[in-house]
């Protein structure tokens, strides 16, 4: 994450219970303006209780959210200014016509009177609605209606948008212009979608959660999941691993993740021999080099890897922002 950006969601160790059953256990996150994250889980992994809570619908048993840093709930009005919604089933009144849609829900966020015609005309805009004001939303092609529902969560201009499935029964040609959508809203916005579609996760978004039994068990740059090609991945292992600042000490190495007291995943340079390189300095070194794999995972494969109980140990690899 782009540190001079301003956060604007703040997760900080949620956790919630069902009596004794965990639905989410000790989740963190944060995104910042101008970032789109996509949040990835399996049926029944958390990720609905983990967005409910962050909309501020469900209590968190324990930990924080904030909003633009106000508390969703202890400051629950201002922070839900700062928030748009966008569930799986929008919210649509469709014996209205869009405008009169979109105006009762500029009332229900409280806009000024003299705001409103200018947030009406805005989110049509960006939404691709300036000619279908008088249209009743029941008329409307599924596509349509959902850029009706993308229009009610950002009519009030809030600085986070959450999108939960929004491509959801689409046909091809409106999952690209809601994908367009999506990667316009990302520019000012913080922005989660949350979605089942991993093609949608590689389309639209900056940076990728993946949560499992409910537990968060990935959070990376998605460019380092799917190929970046100005970077490239190997797995080592070593007997007697060094202090992470040996590694630092490495030039090109970008970035190390910890998988388990031996493996770590390290992340280079493409034009620096940084494999080669490790192989010498463990050699001289006497760090046991016993492992020395590419890593070159693909989203679906990572997705797999860490839902179906194959890497346990991976329970918090990669989880740095």
């Amino acid at each position: 994450m782009n540190k001079d950006k301003q956060t604007l969601i703040n997760v900080h160790n949620i956790s919630r219970y069902y009596g004794d059953h965990c639905a989410i256990d000790d989740i963190s996150f944060s995104v910042a303006r101008g970032e789109v994250l996509g949040f990835l889980g399996p049926n029944g992994a958390g990720k609905s209780t983990t967005m409910q809570i962050v909309c501020g619908v469900l209590a968190a048993s324990e930990g924080t959210v904030t909003i633009a840093d106000y508390d969703i709930v202890d400051d629950a009005r201002l922070a839900k200014q700062h928030l748009g919604f966008l569930p799986e089933r929008p919210p649509l009144y469709e014996d209205l016509c869009v405008d009169e849609y979109l105006r009762y829900c500029a009332r229900i966020r409280q806009l000024p009177k003299n705001k409103l015609e200018n947030a009406l005309a805005n989110s049509k805009e960006r939404c691709g609605l300036q000619d279908h004001g008088g249209r009743l939303i029941a008329n409307l092609s599924k596509g349509y209606q959902q850029r009706v529902g993308i229009a009610q969560s950002i009519i009030h201009s809030p600085a986070v948008v959450i999108l939960d499935e929004p491509t959801s029964g689409l046909d091809p040609a409106q999952i690209i212009e809601i994908r367009e959508l999506i990667s316009e809203l990302g520019t000012d916005h913080s922005v989660i979608l949350s979605t089942h579609i991993l093609s949608e996760v590689r389309s639209n978004c900056d940076r990728v959660l993946i949560v499992n039994r409910g537990k968060l068990v990935l959070d990376q740059n998605i460019n380092l999941i799917h190929g970046d090609a100005r970077s490239a991945m190997t797995i080592i292992a070593l007997h007697n691993p060094p202090l992470p600042e040996e590694f630092e000490k490495i030039d090109g190495l970008s970035r190390v993740d910890c998988l388990d007291r031996n493996r770590f995943r390290i992340t280079y340079e493409l034009d620096k021999d940084i494999p080669r390189r490790i192989a010498e300095i463990a050699a001289i070194s006497d760090w046991g080099l016993f492992e020395l794999i590419p890593d070159n995972d693909s989203l679906e494969q990572t997705f797999m890897r860490l839902t179906s109980g194959e890497s346990a140990s991976l329970d918090a690899a990669g989880a740095t922002s």
